[in-house]
């Protein structure tokens, strides 16, 4: 697995408490929905990043991540695998400090160069799970 449960829980306890969260609607039926309620309730600033720009509880939210006008430390992407890889570089990009591809959200090279810009990354995994782990 990319990602192992110590650099999950490093991102979740040390990286930063702003989260871009790509793919972030106001659909409550989306799962990008719940899990940025469970960062916000874990104290976690979330980022809605999605082309509708919508508010979502209660933060507001950019077409894209560059659009963003302050620092996010982890960009969580709930993008098709396909084009994850090209928001995992605009994360780089960014500045974030770690990348974080949601369930089912792979794609290796960007993995790589993701890792080898420095940033530290995980795949195929949710931080609503990771975090209930941590208690």
């Amino acid at each position: 697995m990319y990602g192992d449960l110590a650099t999950a829980r490093r991102i979740l306890t040390e990286t930063g408490d702003t989260w871009a969260v790509v793919g972030l609607s106001n659909n409550p039926s989306r799962a990008a929905y719940g899990v940025a309620a469970v960062l916000q309730r874990h104290g976690k600033r979330i980022v809605p990043v999605h082309p509708k720009a919508e508010t979502v509880h209660g933060e507001p939210g950019y077409a894209k991540l560059a659009d963003v006008p302050f620092p996010v430390d982890v960009v969580d992407v709930f993008v098709h695998s396909a084009w994850a890889g090209s928001v995992a570089d605009e994360a780089v990009a960014a500045g974030a400090k770690a990348v974080w591809f949601q369930l089912g959200v792979i794609d290796e090279d960007a993995y790589r160069r993701t890792r080898a810009a420095g940033l530290d990354m995980v795949m195929d995994r949710c931080p609503a799970i990771d975090l209930a782990s941590l208690r």
